[in-house]
């Protein structure tokens, strides 16, 4: 019989350890050798779905089930056994889907999947002690999460509430028929957005299965007012090479500068108790902003297997460009120069902002944003960090509100009233 492994921190993963000689060789962390491989996979399969099984040569359903089949496997190969936690999750609010009311579906499946989650997460940390990981199958379930509750509500818009009390959105997407079973687990494990996200519409995501979601996008901004004069078929090779090229420039900053500022010196005897504290600060800036290439990485790569499938187009620019960022989750040159904490969020994982706003920030009848920085870190995990970033950026987010109103109040002629937005927005 075979030796094992030795264990060190490279080995640990919970997934396949068949690239373990790999990740030895690379100096990389097992687990996030796996999650990169399955990313490159779900490139090249995307290219191939939007190939050979388009809209034209091959059934919804064909679809469907190749979509999640590949999702799946993905899921098993990075997260091991530990991938059934996605699986109980995905079985369990559909069978709340099927047999909850209208009127209440939203609210069973935003507890469940949300409880469900957070139990996961102190298992996780506090009992299996897997904290150590960057990548693990809480990552997914998170995304899933988010999915399974967009897609509860947007189900309760669309069967359990009137037309006249929704917003222009949320009538938009709401969905007017429950989902059949294979449509709810391509949504949920599809191979495109299964391992690092992001969240997107059910109904944006039935239009790209059935090859009308292009088409849909065009129809929105009118593409006769666009100058062209009959449909055009948009390709997203331009939009995913661009997006690559992000992924590797990211890809090689965050290699460089997280070995030139490696976060373990933040532990260092030295460091913890000789260096002054302007010099704890200024590092731990340092290495944080290293960190960010990172989820620049994990995020455009992710976008990028997205669009290579076809899915993603968001209409056409005002150069008459077309648009290939429906689904992107940052905006990297905002957020190296916001101006604000706003601008910063606002640029910052803009998929799973919109996901809060969606589910509780316009929802909810009182204190919306402290409840939704509470939502924000419930999702994110148990840490304590996670609880007092966002609670000190609900303290952040109301002073430079209230800042702002008092500055317009100041310096505004008397002729001018404030909108009504710039006092509500998050």
């Amino acid at each position: 019989m075979a030796a094992e492994p030795p264990p060190s921190f490279s080995y640990r993963t919970t997934g396949s350890t068949c690239l373990h000689p790999l990740s030895e060789l690379l100096g990389i962390p097992l687990d996030q050798v796996n999650f990169v491989t399955c990313q490159l996979f779900a490139l090249f399969a995307a290219f191939w779905f939007r190939s050979y099984l388009s809209p034209g040569k091959t059934s919804p359903d064909v679809r469907h089930v190749f979509a999640t089949i590949f999702g799946i496997y993905f899921v098993i190969f990075c997260f091991g056994w530990y991938s059934v936690h996605l699986f109980v999750l995905v079985l369990m609010c559909y069978g709340i889907m099927v047999t909850a009311s209208a009127s209440n579906v939203h609210r069973y499946s935003f507890f469940v999947a949300m409880g469900y989650l957070t139990i996961c997460h102190i298992s996780r940390i506090y009992i299996f002690h897997y904290g150590i990981l960057t990548t693990d199958f809480s990552g997914p379930l998170m995304i899933v999460t988010q999915k399974i509750t967009t897609l509860a509500f947007q189900v309760h818009d669309g069967l359990g509430r009137k037309a006249e009390d929704l917003s222009t959105e949320q009538h938009r997407l709401a969905v007017k028929a429950k989902p059949s079973f294979l449509e709810y687990v391509s949504y949920l494990l599809n191979f495109m957005s299964v391992i690092a996200g992001p969240c997107n519409n059910f109904k944006e995501y039935i239009a790209f299965i059935e090859g009308r979601h292009i088409h849909m996008k065009l129809l929105e901004v009118n593409w006769k007012e666009e100058g062209f004069h009959s449909l055009p078929e948009p390709s997203p090779t331009r939009a995913v090479i661009h997006k690559l090229c992000m992924t590797l420039v990211s890809l090689l900053l965050f290699l460089t500068l997280t070995k030139t500022f490696p976060v373990t010196c933040l532990v260092d005897d030295w460091f913890v108790h000789k260096a002054n504290f302007l010099t704890r600060l200024c590092y731990l800036y340092v290495v944080m902003q290293a960190s960010k290439p990172k989820y620049y990485f994990a995020w455009t790569l992710a976008d990028a297997v997205n669009n290579a499938a076809g899915f993603g187009f968001s209409g056409v620019d005002k150069n008459g460009n077309f648009c290939w960022d429906l689904l992107s989750n940052l905006n990297i040159w905002k957020i190296e120069t916001a101006t604000s904490f706003k601008m910063y969020l606002e640029n910052w994982n803009i998929q799973t902002a919109t996901w809060l706003k969606r589910v509780c920030y316009e929802r909810v009848p009182w204190y919306p944003t402290v409840l939704t920085f509470i939502l924000s870190a419930l999702w994110h995990g148990v840490y304590p960090g996670y609880y007092f970033t966002f609670l000190t950026g609900i303290l952040v987010t109301l002073a430079a509100r209230t800042v702002h109103v008092l500055l317009l109040t100041r310096y505004q002629s008397p002729d001018h009233t404030i909108p009504a937005n710039q006092t509500t927005s998050s």
